[in-house]
């Protein structure tokens, strides 16, 4: 069975989930991520003065097509300038998936050099946040992110990648299909609240309407 390293993997993710742009500002820990974006030209990456602004324009850019934004940030100050467009992509319910780096998995907890709990700081802003602790849950867990930040109600969605296990080598596959135990996005209508808004509409002399940010994630007409 062939194996690439989770930097590949990585890179052949957003193809498969047809990313077409991501915002990301390099540094030590996503190095190695953004020589394998370098050598691909498929998606096309926007490099930011700062990470703060960077989140931001994925969020815009996912607002303006209906896309998932992406971004990818390295560790410590990288993913910290993210927690303001992550509070503003979770209370807006705009679809992004956010990759940090992370420094090596055995010096996790040991005050290493630009080392912070991202997932401990985000946990309470975001759908889902998790460390990539086994180079073998990578392809899942990509999957999964994608799937969680685009469905029911859409959301941010942080993955954080220690730099030796982005750098391990392990299969090349990416799932086709997720499952989540426990995960059923709500994808019905509230019929009463529909009956509701339209015996209003009905009833106004001048309607107008104030389309939320669902109308154009449903591609509503």
């Amino acid at each position: 069975m062939k194996k690439i390293s989770g930097n590949k993997l990585l890179v052949k993710a957003l193809r498969e989930e047809q990313v077409d742009t991501i915002f990301g500002y390099p540094g030590a820990c996503t190095i190695d991520i953004s020589d394998e974006l370098y050598k691909q030209d498929y998606t096309k990456v926007i490099l930011p003065r700062q990470e703060v602004a960077l989140v931001h324009e994925a969020d815009a850019y996912a607002r303006s097509t209906g896309k998932t934004g992406v971004c990818l940030v390295t560790s410590g100050p990288g993913a910290t300038n993210l927690v303001t467009g992550l509070a503003t992509a979770y209370y807006d319910s705009v679809p992004l998936v956010c990759f940090t780096g992370q420094v090596s998995r055995h010096l996790i907890g040991n005050d290493a050099f630009q080392e912070v709990d991202i997932i401990g700081i985000t946990r309470s802003i975001t759908k889902y946040g998790v460390t990539v602790r086994n180079r073998e849950d990578l392809g899942r867990i990509l999957k999964e992110a994608f799937y969680i930040a685009r469905t029911g109600r859409p959301g941010p969605v942080l993955i954080d990648l220690p730099k030796d296990v982005m750098g391990e080598l392990g299969s090349a596959e990416y799932p086709d299909e997720v499952n989540i135990r426990g995960y059923k996005p709500n994808t019905h209508v509230h019929v009463g609240q529909l009956k509701r808004a339209v015996k209003m509409l009905s009833k106004a002399k001048k309607p107008l309407f104030l389309a939320g940010g669902g109308i154009n994630y449903s591609t509503c007409q």
